[in-house]
């Protein structure tokens, strides 16, 4: 119904007068953008041609465009020889990875990228060049289509490429469970702003949200919980049977819609600490206190029942984690979490101890570092195409490192700026995930309309956008610093349609921070352009806060 709707006043409007009297509302900002004057003009039947190159991967990307363009349109492209195209798609294999060139004419519209990624981008800024770019990320229409006259670019040439290679979002899912088609409306956002990680954080001590064929009692028994609420304060449990977890067919869905998009996906499995789900599955190996009681946690915080690392079950246990995580998510990553694992019940296990002399440290926090060889060294002895670089939050920086080497990167939180400086000196990789402003959990103004959210602060939009990623990074380090990242923790957030009204419009502000060169940033013009987003997210059927929209 929306889209017939939308059809019906687009086809009725002078979109082209409509696009004169405004700026074009571009986010990310391109690094370099030369507007002229004119318009080139669609008709009912486009000439393309795309260039060849391997697995016909481009004209993938183009087909994926010209799809949905014909849903919103009606207009049809076909693919010819390049003299007789209005569109060319030209392969340049002198360009960096992600980088594009998308030039317009009145006469034809040209596209140059060396990689399929470059094209994809170069169509996401084509997407938003549009009289409607919202019109596109619409359902398919049930009939009527707009007059093609309607369609039109303006004269523009964009030379264009990322700032940084990572430009990530995580969600938690460990305390919530969303399901994969909310997945996908984030992924589907994540592409039209150029960002390229999605950190998918799926296991908690209040859950174990994926599927491991050899433990299933982590779904059986960890994925759930008495209690959808987690007790806080004067916030105590419900008592409901509550939780989820995705199906390995589930995880395989969303990784390919996410490479249709380009979008890599980080899953985390947060071991040895934030583990009681984990712990309540299978106590006899790997809890401290198998003679005691576990169950998957009910609570908010930090729980003390972390995985009993020297037993070597449980060390067995994380390789076959990873071994399965392996098969199902063909990217370089994998996320090992690494925060607030207290050591309370290893201080007290004997063989904790013991093991502790074993390697010859008198830290606790060295058992964890201990545990993460062991599975480093596992994972290097996997064929080639197994291996998979390791991330940590930066907490195991207060732990012997130097036993896991210099390939590993840390996400900095806690602390950031220092942390991440602290990692790029050691020779580490680098991510910048700052607590304040980067948690786009927490509130993002004072009204009195916010939903509750985790941590006591307040994060605008204009906080989160004048974040400055490389401030007082010396030069010697900065090729340390792989880019920078949003995070979103569910404690307090039960459902998806709260997530995504925190998430827009911090999102794109974050996403401008991964992409522009910090030279073109400015709030007041980001404002400017954002005004242009309420339609998409509307028809990308996402949630959205209304208080720095000019129409609310």
């Amino acid at each position: 119904m929306k889209t017939r709707i939308l059809m019906a006043v687009m086809c009725c409007l002078s979109m082209q007068a409509l696009r004169a009297a405004e700026p074009l509302s571009l986010i990310p900002l391109p690094a370099s953008v030369e507007q002229g004057e004119g318009h080139f003009r669609f008709s009912e039947k486009m000439r393309a041609s795309v260039d060849v190159y391997p697995g016909d991967s481009i004209l993938m990307v183009f087909n994926r465009f010209a799809d949905d363009f014909k849903a919103a349109t009606g207009i049809r492209f076909s693919c010819g020889k390049a003299s007789k195209a209005s569109i060319r798609l030209k392969h340049n294999a002198a360009m960096a990875a992600e980088a594009y060139h998308l030039k317009v004419t009145p006469e034809n519209v040209l596209v140059e990228a060396a990689r399929p990624a470059g094209f994809f981008y170069a169509l996401q800024t084509l997407r938003q060049l549009l009289p409607s770019r919202a019109a596109m990320a619409a359902a398919r229409p049930a009939g009527g289509t707009c007059r093609s006259e309607a369609w039109t670019l303006p004269v523009v040439d964009i030379m264009d490429a990322p700032r940084f290679a990572w430009r990530g979002f995580m969600l938690d899912e460990g305390r919530h469970f969303y399901g994969k088609e909310e997945v996908k409306k984030i992924i589907d956002v994540m592409a039209a702003y150029k960002m390229n990680r999605f950190h998918w954080h799926l296991t908690e001590d209040q859950g174990w949200r994926i599927e491991i064929k050899k433990y299933p009692r982590l779904t059986e028994v960890g994925a759930w919980r008495n209690s959808k609420v987690l007790g806080w304060g004067d916030t105590k449990p419900d008592g409901q049977h509550y939780g989820g977890f995705y199906t390995q067919d589930d995880v395989r869905e969303v990784v390919a819609y996410a490479r249709e998009r380009f979008v890599e996906i980080v899953p985390e499995i947060d071991i040895p600490g934030h583990s009681q789900a984990a712990v309540a599955a299978y106590p006899e190996f790997l809890s401290c206190d198998p003679e005691n009681p576990h169950e998957v946690w009910l609570w908010q915080g930090v729980s003390t029942d972390v995985i009993n690392v020297s037993d070597p079950k449980a060390v067995q246990f994380a390789k076959d984690v990873i071994d399965e995580l392996a098969g199902i998510f063909p990217f370089p990553y994998i996320h090992l979490g690494g925060d607030e694992c207290p050591t309370d019940k290893w201080k007290a296990n004997a063989a904790c101890g013991e093991e502790l002399k074993r390697i010859g440290s008198t830290d606790y926090r060295d058992l964890q570092i201990n545990f993460y060889r062991q599975l480093q060294q596992h994972i290097a002895r996997k064929p080639a195409e197994e291996q998979r670089s390791l991330i940590f939050w930066n907490e195991v920086l207060h732990g012997n490192t130097a036993a896991l080497g210099q390939d590993i990167t840390i996400m900095a939180w806690v602390g950031a700026d220092a942390a991440a400086k602290d990692a790029a000196t050691r020779g580490m990789h680098t991510i910048r995930s700052p607590q304040i402003p980067y948690y786009i959990n927490r509130r993002q103004s004072d009204l009195p309309t916010e939903p509750r959210s985790q941590g006591y602060g307040t994060e605008t939009v204009e906080a989160v956008y004048n974040y400055v990623p490389m401030k007082g990074v010396p030069e010697d380090l900065q090729p340390k610093y792989m880019g920078v990242q949003a995070n979103f923790w569910t404690e307090w957030v039960e459902d998806a349609a709260t997530v995504q009204y925190l998430m827009f419009p911090r999102l794109a502000a974050v996403a401008e921070a991964g992409w522009t060169p910090q030279e073109k940033r400015s709030y007041p013009h980001f404002l400017k352009r954002l005004q242009a987003e309420p339609e998409y997210y509307r028809l990308c059927g996402v949630n959205f806060a209304k208080h720095v929209f000019t129409e609310r």
